[in-house]
């Protein structure tokens, strides 16, 4: 009898522990993962407070209009120059090339870059880095723009999903240093994809 009721004892200890974990949000798995990220200690760029009442970040919905393949026309004499970030920090980039591609019919360019210091980093010897501005800044997203992460590819075509647009660390917590969106990669297009703008709750 002792043994059933220990046994009973541990099945309600395991469902109660199972009911309390809150699942991670998100309908892609993409989203899935930044909300885990997120909600990460270690990895969550969220100040300690708001991470405590952290749900989940507000997407759009999910729009393979928005998943474009683009022609990429590398540029392999740029020169180095000094990007400007949120802070004092400078960042040694360079325009790796110019991507050309269509939404709607309707054609869009804008510059990948690389960054000196990181490529130097394992793991990021391919990384490129696409930050851009469009009609959603200020309104439904970061008013600074978003960020995409690119890598390079072996040929001259490359994917951009704009699902997986994210916003840079300073829009949830000032102490990060984001690199600026330089103005010439401003599109006059209404991107309504990937990651919103941040609310606290």
């Amino acid at each position: 009898m002792k043994y059933i009721f220990c046994l009973v004892l541990l099945c309600v200890s395991v469902l109660s522990c199972g009911q309390n974990k809150e699942p991670i949000l998100g309908d892609t798995a993409y989203q899935r993962e930044q909300n885990s990220k997120f909600k990460d200690a270690s990895k969550s760029p969220l100040t300690s407070k708001d991470r405590k009442t952290f749900k989940a970040l507000d997407f759009f919905e999910f729009d393979s209009t928005f998943v474009v393949k683009a022609h990429l026309k590398r540029t392999p004499d740029s020169k180095w120059f000094n990007m400007e970030t949120s802070t004092s920090r400078i960042s040694k980039e360079r325009v790796y090339g110019i991507l050309s591609f269509q939404i709607n019919n309707k054609e869009y360019k804008l510059n990948v870059y690389q960054g000196q210091e990181l490529m130097q980093e394992e793991g990021f010897e391919d990384y490129l880095f696409l930050p851009y501005i469009d009609n959603t800044n200020g309104e439904t997203t970061y008013g600074g723009g978003r960020y995409i992460d690119l890598r390079i590819p072996e040929g001259d075509s490359i994917v951009i999903d704009f699902n997986k647009s994210y916003n840079p660390y300073c829009a949830y917590d000032p102490k990060y240093s984001c690199p600026i969106v330089p103005l010439e990669n401003a599109i006059n297009i209404s991107i309504t994809a990937g990651v919103k703008a941040y609310k606290k709750h």
